[in-house]
């Protein structure tokens, strides 16, 4: 794909500024993503593909934004997230039934994971896959803790599949300072004026997390109202203000409601949830 992004963290100055400017532009709606996927896969129209990119970069911006804690230029991890971006608008399919969101964000941490092994200055220590989830897992533990017990470490060695002696190397090299293997000289003019923000991994709430997280909740209580809608009327109404309302009616209240035993109300009550349950089942098939 190429593609030229008319905005970079080097135009605005700052990250706060790019930031600010990518909050700015428009997301995309669902139908809206769908037309401009069909656009740029029927027509291979990349100006389609550049809207959707754009529109997803304030993602990228979020999630490189934890991993600053690393100690790597933030706009460089911006770059190497957006072109994990751009790699899963490439491979992504509206076949898969997802928004790109959910599909791209193991294609942008994947990038900027490999930034920060190439990088950072353990990369001669994380060769191995084992090794480099020791290193992500030991790098977030001593943002929380002090030094591992050995109790801990025989948990980690178990889990991962690394020995003890990894662990310890690991967690030495990770408690020292952070140096940038590119910038030697920059790091000595910064080093007089440490700063603690720079080698924490930021602790705000994942912003992919709470997306993924909105979009599943929309696309499953739009299912379940049109299969709600499919039920008789009184079996919906038991069914809405037992499991759908803030305030759940009781078994009681339908009984004198619709005058039959509290047992009938409860029967119609199951009958209904099976049926759903079946429906909800046969949109998984």
């Amino acid at each position: 794909m190429s593609i030229q992004l008319p905005i970079s963290i080097n135009h605005t100055g700052s990250f706060d500024s790019y930031l600010a400017y990518v909050n700015n532009l428009p997301m995309l709606n669902e139908a809206q993503e769908k037309t401009l996927f069909l656009d740029y896969q029927e027509h291979n129209n990349l100006a389609a593909a550049q809207q959707i990119i754009l529109a997803h970069l304030r993602f990228v911006a979020f999630i490189a934004r934890s991993y600053k804690g690393y100690g790597l230029p933030i706009e460089d991890l911006v770059q190497e997230g957006t072109v994990g971006l751009m790699k899963s608008v490439k491979k992504f399919s509206l076949d898969y039934g997802v928004r790109l969101s959910s599909f791209a964000v193991h294609y942008i941490k994947a990038e900027i994971q490999e930034f920060v092994i190439r990088n950072w200055r353990l990369v001669k220590s994380a060769t191995t896959k084992a090794k480099r989830k020791l290193f992500y897992n030991l790098k977030r533990l001593k943002t929380n803790i002090g030094w591992l017990t050995n109790k801990e470490k025989k948990e980690i060695s178990t889990q991962l599949k690394v020995s003890e002696e990894d662990i310890n190397d690991m967690e030495l090299q990770i408690s020292q300072p952070d140096i940038l293997i590119n910038s030697v000289e920059k790091n000595e003019q910064e080093s007089t004026h440490f700063n603690i923000e720079n080698i924490l991994e930021d602790k705000s709430a994942f912003f992919e997390t709470s997306l993924i997280q909105d979009d599943f909740k929309q696309k499953a209580l739009h299912e379940v109202n049109n299969i709600v809608n499919t039920l008789d009327e009184r079996s919906k109404d038991i069914v809405v203000h037992r499991w759908l309302s803030s305030e759940r009616k009781t078994h009681k209240f339908f009984s004198n409601k619709y005058g039959v035993s509290q047992e009938r109300i409860r029967q119609i009550e199951e009958k209904a949830l099976q049926k759903m349950k079946h429906a909800m089942l046969e949109l998984k098939t």
